[in-house]
């Protein structure tokens, strides 16, 4: 067990308290770390393989824990629910299909109410994940493969209150997860099609969602006069005009810096001469929050869209205010 769990006498300051407890969990995770073993190897690929669908359960505090595993699964790209053992006992059994596999959370091991989910498993054959802190536990005896969590106590000091248990266990349900989000070679892009909404969605929204596009682009062609190159810049109202050659490709900007370096006998040149080539371009699929970082480091405030590079048409801008207003920066 771990040193401050056992030997805890005295009362602690408040702030004595916290970093007790910190500390203690923050330890028994790392000799978390160190138990795992091929069992988790076995656990993954049994995951990994699985026609159907993860399903995770516990009961009370395991059972707030189970829900947030099976949450996080979901969301990385391992389709998985929760299911309470007491509902399973009373018709929710029949969420549980013959090709997924269970989850199942338990301290002790010796939770009753998982007793005829447990049951079910193995009358069904239905494969059976245990986490649990016991060996010789009933539920590490019944099931198919075992990740077993050390028993360290708990941070109350007195091993009632379920603190370092539900942490390890925790952990272990996010290693699971992002250990198969990586073998699923799961991308942040796909992580956006869970999360459309809210900041997460935000900041993974991709381009094309916020660049402006059709008749909104400000354009003009290589030999478009300068008088002409800033009335479409003032009539878009983005502070900065895309310069096409003659097959429509984007050849240049010209930007504000670029009219400030020209200012002598600007109205007698044309866009060719007065523009910037070559400029940074960006991808209608890549991620919004990419652009913003793009915008960033090169100290502009808007990209041209292209579908790769600049050598094809301009088919969007995205302005920085863009980003902002859609929370991604």
């Amino acid at each position: 067990m771990l040193k401050h769990v056992t030997t805890k006498t005295q009362m602690d300051t408040p702030i004595q308290s916290a970093r007790r407890v910190i500390t203690d969990e923050a330890d028994a995770l790392t000799k978390l770390a160190q138990s795992i073993d091929g069992s988790f190897a076995e656990a993954v690929d049994r995951i990994q393989t699985c026609q159907g669908r993860v399903i995770v359960t516990g009961m009370g505090k395991s059972g707030h824990i189970a829900n947030k595993i099976a949450a996080t699964l979901a969301s990385t790209g391992t389709p998985a629910h929760f299911v309470h053992p007491a509902e399973a006992s009373h018709g929710d059994l029949g969420m549980i299909g013959k090709t997924d596999v269970v989850l199942a959370l338990s301290n002790s091991g010796e939770a009753p109410e998982l007793s005829n989910l447990l049951a079910y498993t193995r009358r069904f054959n239905i494969p059976l994940i245990a986490i649990t802190s016991r060996i010789d536990g009933t539920l590490a005896t019944q099931s198919d493969i075992c990740l077993l969590i050390p028993q360290l106590g708990e941070a109350c000091g007195y091993g009632v209150v379920p603190t370092i248990s539900t942490t390890m266990t925790l952990a272990m349900g996010d290693a699971l997860a992002i250990t198969l989000m990586q073998l699923r070679g799961f991308t942040p892009e796909h992580f956006r099609d869970f999360h459309p909404g809210g900041k997460l969605g935000a900041k993974l929204s991709k381009v094309g969602d916020l660049m402006h596009s059709g008749s909104a682009l400000p354009m003009v062609s290589l030999d478009t006069p300068m008088s002409e190159a800033l009335l479409e810049i003032s009539q878009k109202g983005f502070g900065v005009v895309a310069v096409t050659d003659a097959d429509g490709h984007l050849a240049g900007i010209i930007t504000d810096g670029d009219l400030r370096r020209h200012m002598d006998g600007l109205l007698d040149q044309t866009a060719e001469t007065v523009m910037t080539a070559a400029p940074q371009t960006i991808t209608p699929d890549s991620l919004a929050d990419a652009a913003v970082s793009i915008m960033n480091d090169r100290k502009i405030t808007c990209l041209f869209v292209t579908e790769n590079g600049t050598a094809t048409a301009p088919m969007g801008l995205l302005h920085i205010h863009d980003c902002l207003r859609a929370g991604v920066a």
